[in-house]
């Protein structure tokens, strides 16, 4: 398989919990709460891992929560090289209410980096050799330069790598400037970086189209959540629709669906084959509770059940 690493610089650790009904100024009594690694590449890893293949994870961690999540990614045998940093990981809080069944999300700013640590974040990737795809992908924290993702696109085109950017606001416009292999956006970020101030799905093939005419990324796969997803590179205009599933937790979909992409990629699948399977294990996440990412069995079941609309070629 070929060579995969993914880059967090504001990774995190998800603590899940439930209540029976959201009220103000009231102790309201949780249940027991569930621990995982998060940030989007170390989601990207451990959902590669999930499905049977293989990543080095390169995140910043400090403090007694980056102890914390470095043992919980050796729990699901994540490679992983860690930076050292001084101040402590941030922590999210997702809670869901069980009367309602609504989601709640509580996400952290996350520690300040200082300029040795980011340095150190982007000298890790240039020090690994043989690298086919760069996986970028969430937010930046404080201290980090907002080219910091241009600048991996820089380091992605002196290694002739693949960058796979998954990332939004101004972070997202240095890193297009440089150019990268692969954009994953969904529609408001499509809309944000396209200058609209609403996208439907047919203007988001024309949206998609003009970046990269303007050759900004060489593929855009734009997430439509539970309506699937359409691919556009110079010459294709796809859709992929997606089953009908009962919905649970949209957390880690766009980031398992980037790793289903990745992976069929580096195992030699076509961009078609690669993104419809992607979409399934964006699809699989959202059968499961909190922050519980994709389930092989739930991919290759939903897999054999994507269906795609073909519109068309671009000449």
């Amino acid at each position: 398989m070929s060579s995969i690493i993914t880059i967090t610089p504001n990774p995190c650790v998800d603590k899940n919990t439930t209540i029976k009904g959201l009220q103000p100024d009231k102790k309201l009594r949780c249940s027991k709460p569930v621990f995982e690694p998060g940030g989007g590449g170390i989601n990207v890893s451990r959902a590669i891992q999930k499905l049977q293949g293989s990543s080095t994870a390169i995140y910043p961690a400090g403090g007694h929560t980056g102890v914390f999540l470095n043992k919980l990614l050796e729990k699901e045998n994540i490679k992983s090289i860690v930076i050292n940093t001084k101040d402590y990981t941030r922590e999210n809080i997702m809670v869901v209410d069980e009367l309602t069944n609504k989601q709640y999300r509580f996400c952290m700013p996350g520690p300040l980096l200082t300029e040795d640590e980011w340095q150190d974040c982007l000298h890790a990737i240039e020090s690994i050799n043989d690298v086919e795809y760069i996986v970028a992908s969430g937010s930046l924290p404080p201290g980090a330069p907002v080219d910091f993702f241009g600048r991996i696109a820089i380091i992605a085109k002196n290694k002739k790598a693949k960058l796979v950017l998954d990332t939004s606001g101004e972070a997202l416009k240095y890193a297009l400037r440089e150019g990268v292999y692969l954009w994953k956006p969904n529609l408001s970020e499509l809309s944000f970086y396209s200058g609209f101030n609403e996208i439907t799905t047919d203007i988001a093939f024309e949206a998609a189209k003009k970046i990269i005419a303007g050759g900004m990324a060489e593929i855009i796969v734009t997430s439509l959540g539970a309506a699937g997803a359409i691919l556009v590179t110079k010459n294709i205009a796809e859709r992929f629709v997606t089953p009908v599933v009962q919905r649970k937790s949209t957390v880690g979909a766009g980031d398992s669906m980037v790793a289903g992409i990745v992976v069929s990629l580096s195992k030699g699948k076509n961009l078609s084959e690669a993104v419809s399977y992607g979409v399934a294990c964006g699809t699989a996440v959202t059968m499961n509770p909190g922050t519980e990412l994709c389930k092989l069995a739930d991919v290759e079941k939903l897999y054999e059940q994507m269906g795609s609309i073909n519109y068309g070629d671009y000449k």
